[in-house]
């Protein structure tokens, strides 16, 4: 067997640390490099109390890497930042503040696995940025849970997250054990997004693997409860997240949301091409955006064009769900963190009808 850096990490993986999480679970193993038969590798910890006490896993990690076939050497190095240890951040009136850490690399897991409690996994997409995704998955979740079901909003959107913002959520969310996080609750929904992990205005600026670790914490470390669907919010593109959530996850199926023009087109023929290569099932389309309405004369105007997106269903043979208006009382709402479907108006209605097609069609 040749040793390489997932063959050292699976060794030392299972090594149970003193408050009982794993090196894996902890994510304190660093910089993995394998030099002929020489292995070096970091144990990342908190400070230098905490590496006193890890000497016993330190000890262990090299006694299980030693035993590899064709180690020779084994070099462990612990680091610990001088000074004074960081203080948990206060929470706001929302019990402590997680002191798990997000943003860890991701732990092996035999191919995707259901999230506890939740019934159904619906990924909402595009292929670009702009369309309104966000605002159609806040709204949607509000229709679904004036339609009796029960819903849950994960935002995935982890370098632009907005649904604290759209569904009238702050602070930070409870983590009693450290371990387990719970989710914060408005308009019936249960909700949970990086956003609330950071301060405002703070940039989250990871690679590949750490966007992968989040998502999978995200679905697997969240008491989510017992959910008949929980919708994601996924970034625009077709990057990292979208394939970590379809490889981790059992995803019942995916609804793109687009505007009528042929740009926006263009790119959720990516996002569909997507889905289709991981094996997720394509809901249907929605055409976002599709009319405006005057509000002094009533004339109705398409500013973006109209039916572009029920013809893209109807030439790819998916499901059109349905039009939704573009009104400026959408974004002031979403602003103000009601969602305009919490009301019985034009927009309102719209979005009652696309949770009954849902509702109908055994997706929520």
């Amino acid at each position: 067997m040749t040793v390489t850096r997932e063959v050292v990490r699976g060794a030392i993986a299972d090594i149970v640390l003193p408050d009982g999480r794993s090196l894996a679970q902890a994510d304190i193993v660093r910089a993995i490099t394998v030099d002929g038969g020489t292995v070096r590798f970091v144990l990342e910890v908190a400070d230098a109390e905490a590496a006193r006490a890890l000497a016993p896993v330190e000890a262990e990690a090299r006694r299980r890497v030693e035993a590899l076939p064709e180690v020779e050497k084994v070099q462990i190095v612990m680091t610990a930042p001088a000074g004074k240890p960081a203080q948990p951040v206060a929470s706001s009136g929302q019990g402590q503040a997680p002191s798990l850490k997000l943003g860890q690399h991701p732990t092996g897991q035999a191919g995707p696995q259901p999230v506890p409690g939740v019934r159904n996994l619906v990924a909402i997409g595009s292929g670009k940025g702009g369309v309104g995704k966000s605002t159609v998955t806040a709204n949607l979740a509000v229709a679904l849970a004036r339609a009796g079901r029960k819903v849950g909003v994960l935002d995935a959107d982890i370098y632009g997250p907005s649904q604290p913002r759209m569904l009238g959520v702050s602070g930070r969310p409870a983590s009693p054990d450290g371990k387990r996080i719970e989710p914060m609750h408005n308009h019936g929904i249960t909700i949970m997004s990086i956003g609330l992990m950071l301060k405002e205005g703070e940039a989250v600026v990871w690679r590949g693997p750490m966007l992968m670790g989040a998502m999978q914490q995200l679905l697997q470390q969240v008491n989510w409860g017992e959910l008949d669907v929980l919708l994601i919010d996924l970034p625009p593109g077709t990057g990292d997240v979208q394939l970590s959530l379809c490889q981790k996850a059992a995803v019942t199926g995916a609804i793109i949301v687009s505007t009528p023009q042929d740009v926006a087109l263009l790119d959720a023929r990516r996002a569909i091409d997507m889905f289709n290569r991981l094996k997720t099932p394509v809901l249907g389309l929605i055409e976002n955006m599709s009319s405006y309405v005057c509000p002094n004369c009533g004339h109705e105007a398409h500013l973006f064009g109209h039916g572009g997106v029920a013809s893209e269903a109807r030439n790819l043979n998916l499901p059109f769900l349905g039009e939704l208006p573009l009104l400026l009382d959408v974004r002031l709402s979403g602003d103000s963190g009601r969602p305009i479907a919490l009301e019985d108006g034009p927009a309102g209605q719209a979005y009652a009808r696309l949770a009954e097609r849902l509702i109908a069609d055994g997706v929520a």
